[in-house]
């Protein structure tokens, strides 16, 4: 079911989410939870959905890249259910990104963590570890940041470089590709 996605202003998306407790993590509760992130997520074109966002209070986000025409420059990220997920980090390198969010009609420039190592319990009970770098780390310390109720309006550090997805369009996507470039060919693995 494809559920409301709560918008910045909306109270929940500044409250922390409660880590799940072992035994509801293959609750029905938290089956449906899942697969409404993952139904709204794809009908937003989301790269990503915490479930704070759709008004559960739940450390569960969903992350998935698949050919994406709201992120068409973002890397394949395989569908992915994290619950109750840590994030270490695996040096001090960054990166300027600028990030859109389902929750926030904007975007901006803030700098994310290069390279991050993710340990979290997938929708079956089991760990689940992985390692994430350039755009997909990005997406993972985003979704992160929600969990937490941050948003990127308060990570963003020059309120100049906010801009509505159409001006974003319009006026900073050629730059923006241009610098994101080297961090894709820096983080990703070669294909063929």
């Amino acid at each position: 079911m494809i559920r409301p996605i709560s918008q910045v202003g909306h109270p929940v998306l500044r409250q922390k989410a409660a880590d799940v407790p072992r035994e509801e993590i293959q609750s029905p509760d938290m089956a449906n939870l899942i697969e409404d992130l993952i139904d709204t997520m794809r009908a937003a074109d989301g790269a990503g959905i915490a479930a704070n966002q759709v008004g559960a209070l739940a450390r569960v986000f969903v992350i998935g890249v698949s050919h994406n025409p709201r992120y068409p420059y973002k890397p394949a990220i395989p569908l992915t259910v994290l619950i109750n997920p840590r994030v270490r980090l695996l040096d001090d390198e960054r990166f300027l990104n600028n990030e859109g969010c389902l929750s926030v009609p904007v975007r901006g420039d803030l700098h994310r963590y290069m390279n991050i190592e993710v340990e979290a319990i997938d929708r079956h009970g089991d760990p689940f570890r992985q390692i994430y770098r350039g755009l997909s780390a990005g997406t993972v310390q985003h979704e992160m940041d929600h969990l937490d109720g941050v948003l990127i309006v308060d990570r963003v550090e020059d309120n100049a470089t906010m801009s509505t997805w159409d001006m974003f369009h319009a006026h900073h996507e050629k730059e923006y590709l241009s610098r994101i470039a080297p961090v894709i060919e820096a983080t990703e693995p070669k294909v063929g």
